[in-house]
């Protein structure tokens, strides 16, 4: 493989329009409303227009995978009129002051905002460049600006049949100040967005292997470094013997590091091979000692009463205990979720080189801003000193967005300890990434509610056990008066509670030694089980079918969307037609980041374990930006989600992970993958989330399926094994 050299990108950000290298360049900072140059800086991130007609949108957010940045390309191209055939992405430098989000004040990407957050920003950076591009044309050629059309990258004057390309008026344009409120297109109008026209940029680069990730780099003089961590988290060195390390041919340094010990060797064989041969002696004075087991029992009691715990409110109204205690129609739900793991394809890694306080990263990131300051303060430098070459991550689910940046530290610890800038590349086997890394949280649900005369809900009792994300991260401040809004999504805002007269919930998020993390949809990987689950226990005791007990809460809560998708679902599913015996419909319907998802599942039971051999996906996500992108995270969602709602389970026992590789932490296989049908609910609205919502909605579809082909609840998962 040719070496990768990565170069310093020199994009020209600023305030006013410039010519570089025959490239027009229009950028924006936060915010500007002179009326000077500087206002040229009120439209989107940057976008690069060279002499040959090529356009290169420049995305602050990341590529996980996800296809958000070509996406990001569309909204600018479909405004510029640009050729699509001739539009490229580059992912912006760190830089925060230039590529925050205003709502974090973080270059970060997540959330499932990267186009939603993008939107009108790059929309306006596309029709700003199009406004003076069409205005130097007509100036040149002496006609009226209103008679000057742009289409797929040529701009025309019908009336004198004369055209040129973009490059042509680079220069003029350059001296043109942009509107400062550029018309935009109507949905109607729109070429690229909404279409199939606007397909992924890296497909085939990612297809062909050309597409350069973390392990793929390889620089001058590079190192490779692996680390023994300890086997339970708080554990530490108490002491190491590296003499047979050291004897391994192509070991150069062993390191003892922050959180563990490194071997730092000339290739990925002689660095495992060199830790393999490490004697380390753990102090496990302050270390997890139990099993993921008790964790759940404790979780289990306290959620049950059973163990006195500091629970605090965050959906109050009307008497529920009243209620509760005079009802004769109760049903009560325990619900047991254990730890999951990101199981991300490419593991943790990162080319690290330092030279003082200077530094150079180079690999996928979630959060630049994060890393940048954590970085520093390792360094005793600054933000600035660290440079992040963002390189597209083979999958994160969350996962590269760590408070304390782990693995990033790790390989700067080793790569300062190696100095003089040389590169070292920090891999971690899959092994390290299951039992060394974060999970998402371990949960227990008790809920009881009381049933009216109809057999709605009444009265809602619901207590929720689960460990806090967001306490040790810069966002640690949204926790508020004992409750994170992570935590409790999907719950808080469940339109089953907004139906209900009484509701009385509240949640406990007791301190974790086990580190945990937001995982691909978060909140809702527990609460839409929850709920969606609850809710079809409920219709069966009420003896009501459980789309039209929906029905029902939907219209009382006012929630349109939900309704809208289910509608949607039902009709596209065949929803109470037969099924051949032996299979079962399952229906759930969850709203988060800002979209609506509803799944029917067929379900049957083969050998004892669910099989899933259809599933039909409805969704509202204001406009499909590209709705076959739309289509391909849904049914990827949906397959994560399948995953480890019928196999997830990291299970610690002692404090120690055993679930450390694909043969314990069982994934779906392609044979058991259902076909999948994705309907997007047409939308004029602005684009919401996309990349998360599709997950977590699959677990209770196939819970309910369950349900009524066993007639039986699901109280634990995995599936496999509830």
């Amino acid at each position: 493989m040719s070496a990768f050299k990565p170069s310093r990108r020199t994009i020209l950000f600023g305030t006013v329009l410039a010519v570089g290298g025959g490239a027009l360049m229009i950028g924006r900072m936060w915010p500007d409303t002179q009326k000077t140059e500087a206002a040229l800086a009120e439209f989107g991130p940057f976008l690069r227009i060279g002499s040959d007609g090529t356009v290169t949108v420049i995305a602050k957010f990341s590529e996980l995978g996800q296809g958000a940045q070509s996406g990001m390309a569309a909204l600018v191209a479909d405004e510029l009129d640009a050729d699509w055939s001739k539009v490229k992405v580059e992912t912006a430098p760190a830089d925060p002051t230039r590529f925050a989000r205003p709502s974090f004040k973080l270059q970060i990407t997540g959330g499932s905002a990267s186009i939603s957050d993008s939107w009108l920003e790059l929309r306006r950076t596309g029709a700003a460049a199009r406004a003076v591009l069409v205005q130097a044309a007509a100036a040149e050629w002496g006609v009226p600006v209103g008679e000057v059309s742009v289409r797929d990258g040529v701009i025309a004057h019908a009336a004198s049949n004369r055209s040129a390309g973009f490059g042509d008026f680079i220069t003029a344009a350059a001296r043109l100040v942009p509107p400062a409120e550029p018309v935009l297109k109507q949905p109607a109008d729109f070429r690229l967005i909404g279409t199939e026209c606007a397909t992924r940029l890296d497909a085939a680069a990612k297809s062909t292997g050309k597409a350069i990730f973390t392990q793929d780099v390889q620089l001058p003089g590079q190192l490779v470094a692996m680390v023994a961590h300890s086997p339970r988290f708080g554990g530490k060195v108490a002491r190491f013997d590296d003499a047979a390390a050291k004897a391994v041919p192509g070991v150069v340094h062993v390191v003892a590091v922050s959180s563990g010990v490194a071997v730092v060797a000339r290739d990925t064989y002689a660095a495992r091979q060199g830790r393999d041969a490490l004697v380390v002696e753990w102090d496990d004075t302050a270390a997890e000692m139990r099993s993921s087991d008790a964790i759940q029992a404790e979780y289990q009691e306290m959620a049950a009463g059973g163990r006195e715990a500091p629970f605090a409110p965050f959906v109050t109204h009307g008497d529920a205990a009243a209620l509760l205690g005079k009802g004769d129609k109760i049903i009560s739900m325990d619900l047991a979720l254990p730890f999951l793991a990101h199981a991300t394809m490419e593991p943790m890694n990162c080319v690290a080189q330092v030279d003082g306080t200077r530094c150079r990263l180079s690999f996928g990131t979630q959060n630049h801003t994060v890393d940048q300051r954590n970085i520093a303060k390792l360094l005793g430098g600054t933000p600035e000193e660290v440079e992040i070459i963002t390189l597209p991550a083979g999958g994160s689910f969350g996962r590269r967005s760590v408070a304390t940046s782990d693995y990033q530290r790790e390989a700067v610890e080793i790569a300062r300890a190696v100095g003089g800038f040389t590169p070292v590349k920090l891999v971690w086997t899959r092994e390290d990434d299951m039992a060394a890394g974060y999970y998402r949280p371990l949960t227990h649900h008790h809920a009881r509610v009381a049933l009216d005369k109809d057999g709605y809900p009444a009265a809602w009792e619901h207590r929720l056990v689960t460990a806090s994300i967001l306490t040790s991260t810069p966002f640690a401040a949204a926790v508020q008066e004992g409750v994170e809004k992570h935590g409790v999504e999907g719950t808080i805002d469940s339109p089953y509670l907004k139906a209900t007269p009484a509701v009385d919930a509240k949640v406990y998020h007791p301190p974790s030694r086990i580190p945990v993390l937001w995982l691909r949809s978060v909140g809702a990987t527990h609460t839409a089980m929850a709920m969606e689950h609850m809710v079809d226990q409920l219709a069966r005791k009420a003896g009501i079918d459980p789309a039209d007990y929906r029905r029902e809460l939907y219209r009382r809560a006012g929630a349109d969307s939900h309704l809208a998708v289910l509608e949607l679902a039902l009709e596209k599913s065949g929803w109470g037609t037969d099924l051949e015996p032996g299979w079962a419909r399952g229906l759930a319907v969850h709203h988060c980041f800002g979209s609506t998802v509803a799944n029917v599942a067929e379900v049957s039971l083969v050998d004892g374990e669910p099989r899933v051999r259809r599933v039909t996906v409805a969704v509202d996500c204001g406009i499909a930006v590209s709705p076959d992108q739309v289509r391909a995270q849904m049914e990827g969602g949906l397959m994560y989600g399948l995953s480890y709602s019928l196999f997830g389970e990291v299970k610690i026992v002692d404090g120690v992970v055993e679930t450390t590789n694909f043969d314990t932490y069982r994934v779906l296989r392609m044979n058991e993958a259902p076909a999948v049908a994705v309907h997007i609910l047409p939308s004029d609205k602005p684009p919401t989330g996309v990349g998360e919502p599709g997950t977590p909605v699959i677990g209770p579809a196939v819970a309910n399926a369950l349900l009524a082909l066993t007639g039986k609840p699901v109280t634990a998962l995995p599936l496999v094994r509830a």
